[in-house]
């Protein structure tokens, strides 16, 4: 009766632990979030969004090609990303190995030095010799180990998410670095030549001046004209080394020069279609890490409700033990011995507490963070969208500005050169304008380059 009985405690305690983590551990449900359903200021309802795009074909410049490439085989934070996605694979491999038996091996030769009680007054001294094997093996009854390898996976799918975050930021930091090297090296080129023509009318002014057609106060105002533009060119050089040196770092290199084009070759107008705001769900990277962590930190609220559980666990044990090398393997030194049973420490309640609120309160945390990466998400496809139009609306007005002004310092000029009259502060404002309104230009037409690149990685691409 009794052996039918111990028969049958085992698979009772199995079947009523099994039942009971049922209700210990709960099944994932993915976070209920808002998601707006359209972009601020816009009502676009396709689903076509140019995140599907590789890199490559977004980007059409070849020498902007071969710095992402470089950055893809080099960079340092895109290597950080990829070891720590080893490291999750490893923590994967642990919390499997969890639900196999530990094994161990044990060889030892032990001397001793007996009491006269202890040896029985016959021997005063031993050796004993051993060899055996053990092994423990812990029954996921309540759903601990399960509910650990799960938070494995979603930590190694957050890591995964994670290194495509960095790059999709890699490709986008390469892209916009490139390009504002390109809208300096423009503003270098029109400062330049700002400088030679102020240098030429300096010259022209003394020469109106030693033929008593101008006064002295137009010579030293256009030679302060003149330096004014000479001067902002140390400072536009300094722009342009600190901008290659960034790109250099982001490409693995030693701060230096960047190869590179005009920006009179770039592809300045985009059909740019951002999709609806439910895909950024699926194609942000840094949205889908948000959500894996918080599934991570939703299943070590499963393990930490389980220690309020017993632990179920069967060990073993076998071998030879003799005192002499000659009886080591004799059926009289064999032993042997298992046995199960259930361990449940007492007075650690406030500890299992303890653990359960951490785990929770980071719980909160990530479900508040996967909320906040979404939202961010939304802004910057946002402000991209925003950026682009804004660029664009002032592309024509520029043009036409642009023209206004050129005639206004060409005008003066004429006047300048035929009449006592006309004042050279006339001429230096006109030409003033004139440079910052080509300055702003190159900007518009950076604006809208650097608002593509952003738009494409605040909509999830290069990663796919």
């Amino acid at each position: 009766m009794k052996t039918k009985y111990h028969q049958l405690l085992i698979p009772v305690l199995l079947v009523s632990g099994l039942w009971s983590s049922c209700k210990i551990t709960k099944p994932y449900a993915k976070p209920v979030v808002q998601i707006p359903g359209h972009y601020r200021d816009t009502t676009i309802t396709d689903t076509t969004n140019i995140a599907a795009l590789k890199w490559s074909e977004l980007f059409t410049d070849t020498v902007l090609h071969q710095l992402i490439n470089q950055g893809l085989q080099a960079n340092l934070d895109l290597k950080i990303a990829i070891e720590r996605i080893n490291e999750a694979k490893a923590n994967l491999k642990l919390s499997k190995a969890a639900f196999l038996p530990e094994v161990s091996t044990n060889l030892s030769v032990k001397q001793s030095k007996l009491s006269f009680p202890q040896g029985f007054g016959l021997v005063n001294s031993s050796t004993q010799y051993e060899l055996g094997i053990s092994t423990a093996w812990e029954l996921d009854v309540w759903g601990k180990l399960s509910s650990a390898k799960r938070a494995s996976i979603a930590g190694l799918l957050a890591s995964d998410a994670a290194k495509r975050a960095v790059q999709t930021q890699l490709i986008a930091n390469i892209a916009n670095y490139y390009y504002e090297l390109l809208a300096l090296d423009q503003q270098m080129v029109v400062t330049q030549k700002t400088a030679l023509n102020r240098q030429a009318e300096a010259n022209t002014i003394k020469n109106l001046f030693e033929s008593s057609v101008q006064n002295g106060v137009a010579v030293v105002q256009s030679e302060a004209s003149f330096y004014e533009a000479d001067l902002a060119i140390p400072d536009i050089t300094q722009k342009i080394r600190e901008t290659e040196h960034a790109l250099s770092i982001l490409l693995a290199r030693s701060p230096g020069k960047i190869e590179r084009t005009s920006l009179e070759q770039q592809k300045m107008n985009y059909d740019l279609k951002p999709g609806i705001p439910a895909q950024l769900l699926a194609n942000r990277p840094d949205v889908q890490q948000a959500e894996y962590t918080f599934r991570e930190t939703f299943e070590q609220v499963n393990v930490a409700r389980t220690y309020f559980y017993p632990a179920l666990t069967i060990s073993g044990a076998g071998g030879f033990s003799s005192f002499g090398l000659k009886q080591w393997f004799n059926s009289v030194g064999l032993f042997a011995n298992i046995a199960g049973g259930l361990s449940q420490p007492l007075l650690n309640k406030g500890m299992n507490q303890a653990r359960l609120t951490t785990a929770q309160a980071r719980q909160k945390q990530a479900l508040y963070n996967f909320e906040l990466s979404l939202l961010k998400a939304s802004q910057e496809v946002s402000d991209a969208l925003s950026a682009y139009q804004t660029a664009a609306q002032k592309e024509d007005k520029r043009k036409k500005q642009l023209t206004a002004l050129t005639k206004a310092v060409s005008f003066n000029k004429e006047l300048l050169n035929y009449s006592k009259n006309t004042n050279y502060t006339d001429v230096l404002t006109a030409e003033q304008n004139l440079l910052t309104a080509e300055l702003k230009g190159i900007s518009d037409q950076s604006q809208k380059l650097h608002a593509v690149v952003n738009l494409y990685r605040a909509l999830g691409g290069g990663w796919n």
